[in-house]
């Protein structure tokens, strides 16, 4: 079969598509025929070493998947050969087949189709987790959200909406921010026009925001957590911006505010069952109309490196997806 294969460390252009060998399931697992994958922005720091899981090389990097079930292992009992399934592997689904833990892979609701089906596990899942399990966010509440045009920003605006509570949006171009309101934020903040601690003031009345989503990192986390709300929750996702910032401790000491990480792949694997409910609410929103993953563009196996570079680039509005 087909794979995107990363040989070496390094930017998408070292990425290269080649034939491997075919795969076989443990018991507990199940090989899916890909029909797509979507790209989220750890995929552009793994290929490069720069994620928390480093798998050795060579790997084929990819984590949301959805396709068809082609071979099950003995003692998977929810699924049967040839259903329609999305889900979610640390690494390998950007290629032609792939092997899906069975807790990590559910049935695809027949109206989703399969783009958007493999935009969904990895924006949805992580937000939900976040803002509920552990931002607990509550209804009245105010939630910022950094980097809120990405696919896992996007996501978190939307379920901070469906979730009660008043969103503002922030991302770096106007353009940006317009799709943002799109999907319910009630504020927007400019952060490269706009100076971000001042204007969440100046947006809160003085109080600070309750929530703080935080998918980018870099420069914009000390002037986002000096805007915090006295017990505020502020949720580490990720550092999209590339570097890990320092934090003065004496800030959350002020306001006696929570620092609170969020590596969604871990407890989705040590947590399936608090992960099954979650993705069933999440389905439920899904089926009643009121969640619509974007997805900016469709690209085909061969033109992943490309896809990547995009995202990079800081291009990608929503989520892209890699056809097979």
């Amino acid at each position: 079969m087909k794979a995107i294969r990363c040989k070496k460390y390094g930017l998408p252009s070292s990425l290269v598509l080649e034939d491997i060998e075919n795969l076989k399931p443990g018991a507990k697992e199940v090989l899916v025929e890909v029909k797509a994958c979507g790209l989220n922005f750890p995929d552009t720091l793994i290929i490069q070493g720069l994620y928390q899981i480093k798998p050795e090389l060579p790997f084929t990097p990819g984590s949301d998947v959805a396709g068809i079930v082609k071979e099950i292992g003995t003692e998977v009992k929810h699924l049967n050969v040839g259903d329609a399934v999305f889900g979610f592997v640390a690494h390998g689904a950007l290629a032609e087949e792939v092997i899906v833990p069975s807790n990590a892979c559910f049935p695809k609701p027949p109206q989703m189709d399969f783009p958007i089906a493999a935009s969904f596990m990895m924006a949805y899942g992580t937000s939900f987790h976040a803002l509920k399990d552990r931002g607990h966010l509550a209804e009245g509440e105010t939630l910022l959200v950094l980097g809120a045009s990405g696919g896992v920003g996007l996501a978190a605006v939307e379920l901070g909406k469906l979730m009660g509570a008043k969103v503002i949006a922030a991302a770096s171009t106007d353009e940006k921010l317009a799709l943002c309101k799109e999907y319910g934020a009630d504020m927007v903040i400019n952060y490269s026009k706009q100076d971000l601690k001042a204007t969440i003031k100046e947006m809160t009345q003085g109080k600070g925001v309750d929530v703080i989503y935080d998918p980018v990192g870099g420069n914009y986390t000390e002037a986002a957590l000096r805007g915090i709300a006295r017990n505020g929750r502020y949720l580490v996702v990720g550092f999209a911006a590339g570097d890990i910032p320092k934090i003065p401790l004496n800030l959350p000491l002020l306001k006696e505010a929570s620092i609170v990480g969020v590596f969604w792949g871990a407890f989705a694997m040590k947590n399936s069952k608090a992960n099954m409910q979650n993705t069933m609410s999440l389905m439920q929103w899904y089926s009643k109309g009121k969640l619509k993953p974007h997805i900016h563009a469709i690209y085909n196996l061969k033109e992943t490196s490309a896809a990547l570079e995009e995202m990079m680039n800081r291009k990608v509005k929503g989520k892209l997806v890699v056809r097979t």
